[in-house]
């Protein structure tokens, strides 16, 4: 199994990460940290300790973590995509959490998790990446305890929060510069360019409509994130952005990646947040190179989540 910290802000589709994550025996979730991004810190841990109760997993630790990007406020959540709540205003509808949050701050028991740890943890940064640029930063010896960083955010071709980036990379873009230049850790970044094409259509949701407990909360939560994409895409069904990064955690190759040299664009024009990636092969470079996953079997990819919620 592959040992396995998710750093979040749940979210619809950081849900179905989690969820996807806790039906997978490849992996031993070691712990959830949260942080700001889809809505405030106070929200999204309260969201991950239900999801996980929801899952049967409330033995998994859950750890609070930032509540602010590293240097620049973020003047703007995702509550007209995700809902008040996160999740679409149903989060009182999954079950009361049964344990309380971790006393620790998410990045001391990132680093206290990864010193107990025999083999190489991989860490899964789904939300923002303070967290993990703040674990970096501050515990720089415990790099050789991560396996990889798999991270879901940016876009090659633009992005969704400003035509130049995507949401979680614009709401810490030092953050993630930080992550990304990383010399040392191998990071896989699964991009908008790949996670728009896994989209599951209305047929695909209504199959979590008539699943298990499990499935049929899950879909509960999605009417917000739904009528987000009835608005700008014009048709019914969702994209499960964060399970798709989740997918190449437990299954290793299910995504098809490239090395390439990757930038953050950190200054505060238009750009700010964007992900520069170089894609032109073979050519010297002296950035550092990222695996970035471009391509997948798309049909798989939707399959292998669905059935796995399903259960």
């Amino acid at each position: 199994m592959t040992p396995l910290i998710i750093d979040t802000d749940p979210g619809i589709d950081d849900a179905f990460a989690i969820a996807l994550t806790a039906a997978s025996p490849e992996v031993e979730l070691l712990a959830v940290t949260t942080t700001f991004g889809n809505v405030g810190l106070e929200h999204t841990t309260r969201n991950a300790l239900r999801l996980l109760e929801l899952c049967g997993r409330p033995d998994v630790p859950v750890a609070a973590g930032a509540d602010r990007p590293l240097v620049h406020a973020t003047p703007h959540r995702a509550v007209e995509v995700h809902g008040g709540d996160g999740l679409s205003g149903a989060a009182d509808t999954l079950p009361k959490a049964s344990k309380e949050v971790d006393g620790r701050h998410a990045v001391t028991l990132m680093a206290d998790l990864l010193r107990e740890a025999s083999e190489p943890v991989t860490i899964a940064p789904i939300g923002p990446m303070t967290n993990v640029a703040l674990l970096l930063a501050l515990h720089p010896e415990l790099k050789p305890k991560i396996g990889r960083i798999v991270a879901m955010g940016g876009g090659a071709k633009g992005g969704n929060i400003t035509a130049a980036a995507e949401f979680n990379i614009w709401s810490d873009p030092e953050a993630a510069h930080r992550v990304l230049a990383e010399e040392d850790v191998p990071t896989v970044l699964v991009p908008l360019d790949l996670t728009h094409r896994c989209f599951v259509d209305a047929k695909g949701m209504d199959r979590l409509a008539t699943g298990g407990p499990v499935a049929r909360a899950l879909n509960a939560l999605t009417p917000s994130y739904r009528a987000t994409y009835r608005r700008v895409l014009g048709t019914d069904g969702m994209v499960l952005h964060d399970a798709i990064a989740l997918a190449e955690v437990i299954r290793p190759g299910i995504l098809r990646t490239t090395a390439c040299p990757v930038e953050v664009d950190t200054s505060h024009g238009p750009g700010r947040g964007a992900t520069i990636v170089d894609q032109r092969l073979g050519l010297p470079s002296q950035r550092r190179l990222v695996d970035v996953a471009l391509d997948a079997d798309v049909d798989e990819l939707g399959e292998f989540v669905l059935s796995r919620v399903l259960g």
